[in-house]
């Protein structure tokens, strides 16, 4: 599994005195915003994103002692990125709910702050979803271009040339929306 992205918190300590039960909800408190983050901003949709991570922590329940071994927090993120890819192939396509429907936790003082946020989030769910991936990853999860292809299971040539193209378009969207 990848390395904790830089600038990410301590994650608890998962092989403290207490059961497996105790340590995974500890893991789970400690995470869960984190993963509902990725997801939401991996498929666009707040309800997909739930669902994502509920099936992550699922699937990483069944698999602690394994998760444990390679790191929690990278072996969560690599299950939560590899469900949205198989529900994405499933299907087939991408179906995006709009984002004005997520919910403003913002206070009036941080309400540019957020703006800008929502702007830019809004952008990524133009992108076509492999550039939206390399995005999240590369960029929100300060992953670096070798951790990201490991993640998405594709090369660092198309992690390069996926970035190169969505930061360009990114570039373009966010412009257009000032003026």
């Amino acid at each position: 599994m990848s390395a904790e992205p830089a600038g990410a918190p301590p994650s608890v300590e998962l092989r403290a005195a207490g059961s497996q039960d105790e340590r995974f909800e500890a893991f789970v408190a400690d995470v869960g915003p984190y993963l509902l983050r990725v997801a939401l901003l991996l498929s666009g949709d707040w309800s997909h994103a739930e669902d994502l991570v509920q099936t992550t922590f699922e699937r990483t329940y069944r698999s602690w002692e394994r998760a444990c071994a390679a790191g929690p927090r990278a072996y969560a993120r690599k299950v939560l990125v590899n469900l949205r890819i198989d529900r994405w192939r499933r299907r087939r396509r991408e179906v995006l709910t709009s984002l004005d429907a997520l919910p403003d936790l913002a206070t009036p003082s941080h309400a540019d702050a957020v703006d800008s946020r929502n702007e830019v989030v809004r952008a990524l769910a133009d992108l076509p979803l492999a550039q939206r991936r390399v995005v999240v990853l590369r960029h929100l999860l300060d992953l670096t271009e070798a951790e990201t292809a490991a993640e998405l299971g594709v090369s660092v040539g198309t992690v390069k040339s996926h970035n190169a193209r969505a930061l360009a378009r990114l570039r373009v969207l966010l412009l257009e929306g000032r003026q």
